[in-house]
């Protein structure tokens, strides 16, 4: 009994390892370069499945490694990826093919996540097209002007915020994400739902959108783990009836988005928010919109505006407290142009200040919020490197984008590790490889909501140092490492600085 019981064992345990390795001679087979350190069930993701890096930092490593080729297959756990090393290959995913590689790799349940299966970043075909179509309609110049109205009364609400809290102290010590993810959460929900989102109510705190948004974007342990399993693993995210977005945000939007758009619809006053240009734009089209679906657009205004803004911030922040210089010509250029709009901030005001577009760019391109980018071949096609490797890519295959590996590759920058602002000046940038910077992708998926973003946070970065200066606090882990466990780019122990008055 004993003896067949460990040979039962023993078999299945031959079996398991053949059913985790059946697809480890996919690259070899097709004479594609592929790393040899593979883990039955783990593939090339050693590294990332102990949490000794991020995923980001793991593709960058095999990017590294491999950079001398244009392509290396690799395997994600399981399933044989392809990853695009050079520029050139990178736009072809991106744009000249974009009909093979039109599909983002990431899906969400729609049985689990509703709301979230509506964004434009996890849909395709004619539900992307629409979902695309409305957000460019919100993000276009002169509605951007318009939604800058609600941006202009959070900035002030920041800068009493600041003022309250510096009134009796010289100087006080805060984290950066979390200061600007009470600025952008201000912003989305004023402009985007016209309600105030309370981020700087100290009294109402646990009311605020800032409260709501913490639940499930903090890079929590918890939040991690779900992020993972939703978006890495989702046959298990199917049997743990894992979520992204909780029940209680679930109800919570779709109850506001359904009381104010219907405010919106029968109110004769207009309004500076993106519920109001939507019902701008149901008129327009004369067909009432989907409520669930108008939802899922707020939701993507809510979590593209709120996370990824002040994840960029904050490590914009960073470099303005690491690098005082920089600091100094910012704010000279902040203080000119106010000077030049009687002292607000003005749509013309913010596309003037120019060397900020560069601290943010250059800040974008040494520490991108995400590290990475995925798409989904839709139809067999051959990719051809510059060094002649050639593959032929099988419909379904997994097609990612090493952006980290990219934007620190000596062959496309000169001394990438140094923070220098002044690569991206009107004179240098002509001469930047464009598909070597991708912070907000690139081709017909770029992110819509690009210039939405700038204008909030180069909004609040002339609010912050028109009046106050950053200093680094002793408290911020230099050299920066990045938590192994978060999807987009968070640092052990925070972003910590010091605030004061100039």
């Amino acid at each position: 009994m004993a003896v067949t019981l460990v040979f039962l064992i023993f078999a299945s345990l031959i079996v398991l390892y053949f059913y985790l390795t059946r697809n480890y001679k996919y690259w070899q087979k097709r004479g594609v370069p592929s790393p040899e350190d593979v883990f039955p069930g783990i593939g090339n993701m050693w590294d990332f499945f102990t949490m000794k890096t991020t995923f980001s930092e793991n593709c960058r490593n095999i990017y590294n490694k491999y950079k001398g080729y244009s392509m290396v297959g690799f395997y994600n756990f399981t399933m044989p990826t392809l990853m695009v090393l050079e520029p050139q290959l990178v736009k072809t995913v991106l744009q000249t093919n974009f009909a093979s590689f039109h599909e983002n790799t990431l899906k969400i349940d729609p049985d689990l996540d509703p709301l979230l299966a509506n964004n434009p970043f996890f849909t395709y075909g004619e539900k992307w097209a629409i979902g695309r179509k409305r957000l460019t309609y919100a993000f276009s110049s002169m509605r951007l002007k318009m939604l800058l109205e609600s941006v202009k009364q959070v900035c002030v609400t920041f800068e009493d915020y600041l003022n309250r809290n510096l009134n009796k102290v010289a100087k006080k010590e805060v984290e950066l994400k979390d200061l600007f993810s009470k600025f952008t959460a201000q912003v989305v929900s004023g402009a985007g739902f016209g309600v105030d989102g309370l981020c700087f109510d100290e009294e109402r705190q646990s009311e605020s959108f800032y409260s709501l948004g913490k639940t499930f974007l903090d890079p929590s342990l918890l939040n991690n783990i779900i992020f993972n399993i939703v978006f890495f693993l989702p046959s298990l995210g199917k049997i743990l009836r894992a979520r992204f977005l909780p029940k209680k945000a679930d109800h919570f939007f779709r109850s506001l988005v359904t009381e104010v758009f219907e405010q919106r619809r029968s109110d004769g006053v207009r309004r500076n928010d993106f519920l109001q240009l939507m019902a701008e734009l149901e008129r327009m089209e004369g067909d009432k919109f989907d409520l669930g679906v108008l939802t899922s657009h707020a939701v993507s205004f809510f979590i593209d505006g709120y996370e990824t803004s002040s994840n960029v911030l904050s490590f914009v922040g960073f470099q303005l407290a690491s690098h005082p210089e920089v600091q100094k010509r910012l704010r000279e250029e902040v203080l000119s142009v106010f000077a030049r709009h009687d002292g607000v901030i003005t749509y013309e005001g913010l596309k003037e200040m120019t060397y900020m577009d560069q601290v943010i760019s250059e800040s974008q391109r040494i520490i991108p919020t995400l590290g990475f980018l995925t798409k989904v071949c839709t139809e067999d096609i051959e990719l051809k490197g510059s060094d002649g490797l050639v593959c032929r890519v099988q419909r379904g295959t997994p097609i990612l984008i090493p952006v980290h590996g990219l934007q620190e590759d000596d062959r496309y920058w000169k001394n990438p590790e140094i923070y220098d602002p002044d690569r991206f000046s009107p004179d240098s940038k002509h001469s930047i490889e464009k598909f070597a910077f991708l912070p907000f992708g690139e081709g017909p998926r770029i992110c819509p909501g690009m210039r939405m973003a700038q204008l909030q946070m180069k909004a609040c970065l002339a609010t912050l140092l028109r009046k106050y200066s950053l200093e680094l606090s002793p408290k911020t882990q230099v050299p920066l490492k990045m938590t192994a466990s978060s999807f987009l780019s968070a640092a052990v122990g925070g972003l910590w600085a010091i605030i004061q008055p100039i």
